[in-house]
């Protein structure tokens, strides 16, 4: 049995939990991972509750201790694997890192709620409202400030893999799932968090999962 164990929910909707899932895997740290399906959007379960005091998923237990919200268990992951360098070395560059992706916790409802992670589906012609649109033209936004001012030492947000990319890379899958144009800088860096080989482990294991959500099924489908 691995010294952490990372709660989940349903691989294909839940983007939250693939945060810390990545994050995990990126600092090569050996992990258990338990999934509990989700019945549907907003619903909490007592199985849920079991393991995490917020009634949601993602939640992370190491001994005693249990870290239940993304960005708190990526902060956590930093400080006990410094080696993997999940955050920027340089302090400009780590502050932004910090910024843009408490906005991404905060933030984008209406671009969640337009565009529900889906990894396992195609879906074409989605009608985004204008507050959507403006969630993702903010999203660009930041992806293209980073990548010209912090990005030079590789292909993510800031050179190297980090927490910010652990935080968007959901977003990215939505932007793959409902076809949304982007900017070449934006397609760049989506094509880049889709290599990802824990990217690509996460949507295979997806691909194989029973559990459905219908709510997020029916989005683009045509009766629904």
């Amino acid at each position: 049995m691995a010294e952490y164990t990372l709660y989940i929910g349903n691989r294909s909707y839940s983007s939250w939990s693939l945060r810390p899932w990545l994050v995990l895997k990126h600092a090569g740290v050996e992990f258990d991972e338990v999934l509990i399906p989700l019945k549907a959007p907003g619903v909490r379960t007592l199985e849920i509750q079991r393991h995490s005091p917020s009634g949601k998923v993602p939640a992370l237990k190491h001994g005693a201790l249990t870290i239940w919200e993304s960005l708190a268990i990526g902060e956590y992951v930093a400080e006990s694997f410094p080696a993997a360098k999940l955050w920027p070395e340089a302090r400009d560059a780590r502050a932004v890192a910090r910024a843009v992706s408490a906005e991404m916790a905060s933030s984008f409802a209406a671009l969640r709620t337009a565009l529900p992670m889906n990894v396992r589906r195609k879906i074409q012609g989605v009608a985004l409202t204008e507050a959507a649109s403006q969630d993702i033209a903010r999203v660009q936004a930041i992806w293209n400030d980073c990548r010209s001012r912090f990005g030079q030492g590789g292909e993510f947000l800031f050179g190297r893999f980090s927490v910010a990319d652990a935080m968007y890379a959901p977003v990215a899958t939505r932007f793959d799932t409902y076809g949304v144009e982007l900017d070449a800088v934006s397609r760049g860096y989506v094509a880049s968090i889709l290599g990802l080989p824990a990217m690509q482990e996460w949507i295979a294991k997806a691909r194989e999962e029973p559990h459905i959500i219908e709510a997020y099924e029916a989005i683009g489908v045509v009766g629904k």
